[in-house]
């Protein structure tokens, strides 16, 4: 055996001896305790938002969550607030920052100071380079970046006065490694990823902890609320059968408890999912070579098509038989239990 391949044997088994580590570490609980904790989750009305929110309301927290759909919202609030839990539920912009200061104004308000806030609201539009006009680049630059910019600010004058305040922000996989055919979302992600790790090193003196949570697919129901461009049924094809895949994906009420439980430690990064904490650390020792291989992938997906690419279409408008079948089950079945259909 020569030298070179020992030290990439090393190097492989070192890393694997890091994410069986990183598994473990991400299942234990910290100390922090929700109970009695006023707990801010954006984008909290469906999915992974709406997970999180349930499992603060089940561990005594008084939970407030927001988003644009009055009607969607109403229908979470209801099940939160059914066991008697102190919750509100607010529609409000995000993309917004004014709208943002008074909602966490009438928060604090009703609530009381807020200890937790949960960054979560996200839009995810999937589709060819070609197809990607400046408007989706800017929708999840106002959602990924700027919305959660604007809550961190509002809530941290009164985490400082008191010492303590925690803040996670749900970034991606693709904010550490840029996926094909969705170019918007990927680098929307990355600077989500750059500015929490910029506050987090920042307010750490002041007791405030900032963590980063990079999930890769994530089984909440979501893709039929997706956008796609493109060839829209294949397009909506691979993205909802990708998500709904056991081996790919990781199934959302494990997601959120191991977010839970990065947010009581203090942590700074969790990464959910092998297949992405594969995919980071390869990304991390060779970059060049992750993204060559990427260009390679994007050869398997949907060429792009003409003009009628163009057009913005939601999954649950790009159906076909291939995204109704068995292989979506799962993601079918999230969608019900998420509140991600009407």
């Amino acid at each position: 055996m020569t030298s070179t391949t020992r030290n990439n044997w090393l190097a492989a088994a070192g890393a694997g001896l890091a994410l069986a580590a990183a598994t473990l570490w991400s299942n234990r609980r910290g100390t922090y305790d929700l109970r009695g904790r006023v707990v801010l989750v954006t984008g909290g009305s469906r999915g992974l938002g709406l997970i999180l929110a349930r499992q603060a309301v089940a561990e005594g927290a008084k939970v407030a969550i927001c988003a644009r759909d009055a009607e969607e919202l109403e229908r979470a609030r209801q099940e939160l607030a059914a066991d008697g839990a102190q919750v509100m539920a607010l529609v409000r912009d995000l993309t917004n920052a004014v709208e943002v200061r008074t909602l966490v104004a009438e928060v604090q308000q009703q609530l009381g100071p807020i200890e937790v806030l949960v960054n979560n609201a996200g839009i995810i539009t999937a589709g060819p380079l070609d197809h990607m006009e400046l408007r989706e680049y800017e929708e999840s630059m106002d959602t990924h970046f700027w919305a959660p910019l604007h809550a961190m600010q509002a809530v941290l004058p009164d985490m400082r006065l008191r010492g303590e305040g925690r803040i996670v922000n749900i970034a991606s996989v693709g904010g550490k490694v840029a996926v094909p055919h969705l170019a918007p979302y990927s680098a929307s992600k990355f600077a989500l990823v750059g500015l929490s790790e910029g506050f987090r090193a920042e307010l750490r003196q002041y007791g405030i902890q900032v963590t980063t949570v990079c999930p890769g697919l994530l089984r909440t129901g979501s893709p039929r609320n997706a956008i796609v461009k493109g060839q829209h049924r294949k397009e909506y094809a691979w993205f909802t059968i990708a998500d709904s895949l056991p081996a790919l994906t990781v199934a959302a009420d494990s997601a959120a408890r191991q977010i839970w439980n990065a947010c009581r430690r203090g942590d700074a990064e969790i990464i959910i999912g092998l297949p992405a904490k594969l995919l980071s650390a390869f990304h991390g020792l060779a970059p060049g070579t992750t993204a060559d291989l990427l260009s390679w992938v994007n050869r398997t997906l949907p060429a792009p098509t003409g003009e009628q690419g163009d057009a913005r279409r939601f999954g649950h408008e790009s159906e076909s038989e291939l995204s109704q079948s068995w292989l979506t089950a799962l993601t079918r079945k999230a969608e019900k239990e998420n509140n991600e259909r009407p």
